[in-house]
C-alpha cells in the first residue's frame, strides 16, 4: 500500500538500531526515518483487500524498511489498520509503537492476568505510560517508578502506587511483584530483579537482560522486539476511540525540521509523549 503520509512519529533512539543502516548485511544507507505514521491510502497493490484509497490509515513500517518521514511511504498491507477517528493524524501516530509495544509486552510475553501486582519501571515516559495504563486496564494493581516531576502524571494514568526515584529506592521493594517491565534503558538495575517473587517475569525493551540475575532470583527475563499487526493496531485504536487510552505529545515539527526534532531528543521535555512530523495538515 501507498500511504500519503499526515503525520509520522519519531523514535530518538532509532538513530542506534542496527537495522537502521544495514538489512542482511547490505547497507541501507542514504535512509528515510520513522516508523510510525497516520495518513491517507493513496494507491493499493494487486491483491489487497480491506482497505480502499481514500481510507484514513496508521501503523507501523518494518524496521529495515524506508521510514515515514517523507510525503508518501510504501508499507505492507499486514503493517496497517484503520486509524483511531477521534484523534488527530497526530495523535494516531503518536500512539503507535508505543501501545503496540506495551500491548505485546503485557498480554504476549507477561501474560498479566487481573490481580497481578505489575512494576512499570518508568511508568511515565513514552511507552511507559501505555504500559501503565495498558496494565490496569487489564486489572493488575500497577506501581509505577518515575522521577519527581511525573508524580501527578503518573497518578492520572490510574496507578496505584508511584515510586518517586529521586527521593526513593526501590532496594525496599524485594519480591514485590509478578511482573517487571523495564521501559527505561538498556543497564537493567539489580534491584528489578530482586523486586520480583520467584518465578516472576521481567521484560526488557532495549536489550536482552543478564540470565546470571534472573538465575540468581529464580526468574524468567525477555527481551522482545515489536512487530507490526492489524488486530494489535485495530484493538488500540478501538481503546482510543472509546476513551481507554490517553497518547501524548510531547512535541511537533514540520517536516523540514526533522533534523531539529532528532536533535530535541537532547533535551528533557517539559511534556510527556512521543515527538511528531507534521508532514500535511
Amino acid at each position: 500500500m501507498l500511504i500519503a503520509v499526515h503525520a509520522a512519529a519519531i523514535t530518538f533512539d532509532e538513530l542506534a538500531w542496527p537495522e537502521t543502516w544495514a538489512s542482511g548485511g547490505v547497507d541501507r544507507t542514504p535512509i528515510i526515518l520513522s516508523h510510525e505514521f497516520s495518513g491517507v491510502v493513496a494507491e493499493v497493490g494487486d491483491g489487497v483487500t480491506g482497505f480502499s484509497v481514500g481510507d484514513e490509515v496508521y501503523g507501523l513500517v518494518p524496521f529495515d524498511r524506508d521510514g515515514a518521514a517523507a510525503e508518501y511511504v510504501s508499507v505492507p498491507v499486514t503493517s496497517v489498520a484503520a486509524r483511531p477517528r477521534t484523534v488527530s493524524h497526530v495523535v494516531a501516530a503518536a500512539a503507535v509503537l508505543p501501545a503496540l509495544t506495551a500491548w505485546e509486552a503485557l498480554v504476549e510475553h507477561a501474560a498479566v492476568q487481573p490481580g497481578q501486582r505489575v512494576l512499570v519501571h518508568g511508568g511515565a515516559g513514552g511507552v511507559g505510560s501505555f504500559l501503565t495504563q495498558l496494565a490496569t486496564a487489564l486489572g493488575a494493581s500497577v506501581t509505577a517508578t518515575v522521577h519527581a516531576p511525573d508524580v501527578g502524571y503518573a497518578l492520572s494514568l490510574g496507578v496505584e502506587r508511584v515510586i518517586n526515584t529521586d527521593q526513593e529506592s526501590l532496594d525496599t521493594e524485594t519480591g514485590a511483584f509478578d511482573v517487571v517491565i523495564d521501559a527505561v534503558g538498556r543497564d537493567v538495575p539489580e534491584a528489578l530483579f530482586a523486586a520480583l517473587r520467584r518465578g516472576g517475569r521481567l521484560i526488557t525493551l532495549q536489550e536482552p537482560p543478564p540470565e546470571e540475575l534472573a538465575d540468581k532470583y529464580g526468574v524468567t527475563a525477555l527481551f522482545f522486539i515489536v512487530t507490526a499487526g492489524r488486530s494489535g493496531l485495530a484493538r488500540i485504536a478501538g481503546m482510543i476511540d472509546a476513551g481507554k487510552l490517553m497518547v501524548g505529545v510531547a512535541a511537533t515539527f514540520p517536516l523540514a525540521e526533522g533534523r531539529a526534532a532528532y536533535e530535541s531528543g537532547a533535551v528533557r521535555r517539559s511534556r510527556p509523549g512521543k515527538t511528531v512530523l507534521v508532514v500535511r495538515d
